[in-house]
């Protein structure tokens, strides 16, 4: 699978469905991100479209900063032992409105899904 750019919008509640293969592993996943007024963040929650089987239950969307933080890795042994490849968000302008995506500013991040990256990798 190639890394993907996750097609958000500002809306606070997002589903998304996606033909991926993270790692080789294909299926249709339905992506929910959602942001949550009573704690300011955006969280992410990762399921099986056809059979229902969440993977991922709203994990926070935090920013990777000077090192690469694959929000995906604890999840590894989520899907058939594989993992779900990896998902970062970065920085899509040079100074966002806050470190991690707020309410008003998911625009000026990017969320990126792909094979399971490997340290050393670009």
């Amino acid at each position: 699978m190639e890394y993907l750019e996750l097609p958000v919008s500002s809306d606070p509640y997002q589903v998304m469905y996606l033909s991926v293969a993270p790692d080789g592993n294909a299926f249709l996943a339905r992506v929910e991100l959602r942001f949550l007024p009573a704690t300011g963040h955006w969280f992410l929650s990762i399921a099986d479209a056809m059979t229902g089987k969440i993977y991922v239950n709203q994990i926070p969307v935090v920013c990777s900063h000077g090192v690469l933080n694959d929000l995906l890795e604890p999840f590894r042994w989520r899907f058939q032992g594989a993992g779900l490849g990896s998902l970062f968000c970065l920085k899509a302008v040079e100074h966002p409105g806050s470190p991690d995506p707020g309410e008003d500013n998911l625009g000026e991040f990017r969320l990126i899904w792909g094979d399971r990256w490997k340290k050393g990798e670009a």
